[in-house]
C-alpha cells in the first residue's frame, strides 16, 4: 500500500487466490483510490488478471476456486470476496471490459441496455435515456445514434470495444475493470480507447491490466508490478517507472527482465 491523500474506493487486504491447489495470487495488499486509474503490470502468468477478476468474482464461474483475505469496497464496507455477498450484485457494482470486444448478437441499443434489462428495467424512456448517456460517455453516440437498431457486429473493432465500455457504463458501476482492452486493436483505435479511459475516470474508479508499459505510463495514476503471484512494488506511476525501489521492478520497466 502506498500512502494516499485521495479518498479510497477499495482496499485489498492479504488477498490470496487458489485454482484448486495452485496458489496464484499471494498475500496481496493495496489501496485503490477513488476516481483514479490503477494499472497492473507484470510478465504473463504473474497473477495480474487473476487479481483483477477477484474484484467482480469472475472466478466464481470456475469450479474449485478459493479466495482468502478481503477486498473492501467503500463507502459501505462490502467485502467483494466475502462468501455472504451475491456475485451478481457485485458485477453490477464492478463492471468489466475484456481483451477482445465481445458485443452480444443483438442491436447496438440492446447491447447497451442489456445490464439494465437484467435488472428488470422495462421503462423504454429510461432505457433510451441511459443508452444515450452511456454511448455519449464512451464517445460513440455521434457515430451510432442513427443506427441503434443495427447489429453491433456491423461496428469496427475499436467501435465494438467502445460499445462494450458503454454497456459497462450503462449500469453506473462504481469500479470498471479493463483486461488489456486494447491488445486486439490498432494504434489509432488504441489511442481512442486510452483517451476515453482517461476521461471516464471522472465518473468511475478504474483498474486496468496491461502488457503495454507505455500505456500504463500514459494513462494510470498508480501502478502495481506483480511477479509470480506477488505484489513486488506499488507506487505512483511516475515513481514506479522512474524511481523504482525494487531491483525486479527496475529490471522489468527497463526491459532487462528474464
Amino acid at each position: 500500500m502506498h500512502p494516499s491523500t485521495n479518498p479510497l474506493k477499495a482496499r485489498v487486504q492479504n488477498v490470496n487466490f487458489f485454482y484448486g491447489t495452485n496458489h496464484v495470487v499471494k498475500n496481496v495488499s493495496m489501496d485503490i483510490e477513488q476516481n483514479k486509474i490503477t494499472a497492473l503490470i507484470g510478465p504473463s502468468g504473474c497473477g495480474k488478471t487473476t487479481l483483477l477478476r477477484c474484484f467482480n468474482r469472475m472466478h466464481d464461474l470456475t469450479p474449485a476456486t478459493r479466495y482468502e483475505g478481503a477486498i473492501t469496497l467503500y463507502p459501505d464496507n462490502t467485502n467483494l470476496i466475502g462468501t455472504s455477498v451475491d456475485p451478481i450484485e457485485i458485477r453490477m457494482r464492478v463492471g468489466m471490459v475484456f481483451q477482445k470486444p465481445n458485443p452480444f448478437p443483438k442491436s447496438i441499443f440492446e447491447n447497451v441496455v442489456y445490464g439494465l434489462r437484467v435488472r428488470g428495467e422495462k421503462n423504454r424512456a429510461l432505457l433510451e435515456e441511459q443508452a444515450e448517456k452511456a454511448l455519449r460517455g464512451s464517445a460513440l453516440w455521434n457515430e451510432v445514434k442513427d443506427r441503434l437498431g443495427k447489429p453491433a457486429y456491423d461496428l469496427s473493432g475499436g467501435q465494438q470495444q467502445r460499445l462494450c465500455i458503454a454497456r459497462a457504463l450503462a449500469v453506473e458501476p462504481e469500479i470498471l475493470l479493463f483486461d488489456e482492452p486494447t491488445s486486439a486493436l490498432d494504434p489509432i483505435a488504441t489511442r481512442a480507447i486510452e483517451e476515453l479511459v482517461a476521461e471516464i475516470k471522472q465518473r468511475v474508479t478504474i483498474l486496468i491490466v496491461t502488457h503495454n508499459m507505455q500505456q500504463a505510463q500514459r494513462i494510470s495514476d498508480s501502478t502495481a508490478f506483480m511477479y509470480l503471484g506477488n505484489l513486488i512494488e506499488f507506487a505512483r506511476t511516475e515513481d514506479l517507472f522512474h524511481r523504482p525501489q525494487n531491483k525486479l521492478t527496475a529490471d522489468y520497466v527497463s526491459g532487462q527482465f528474464g
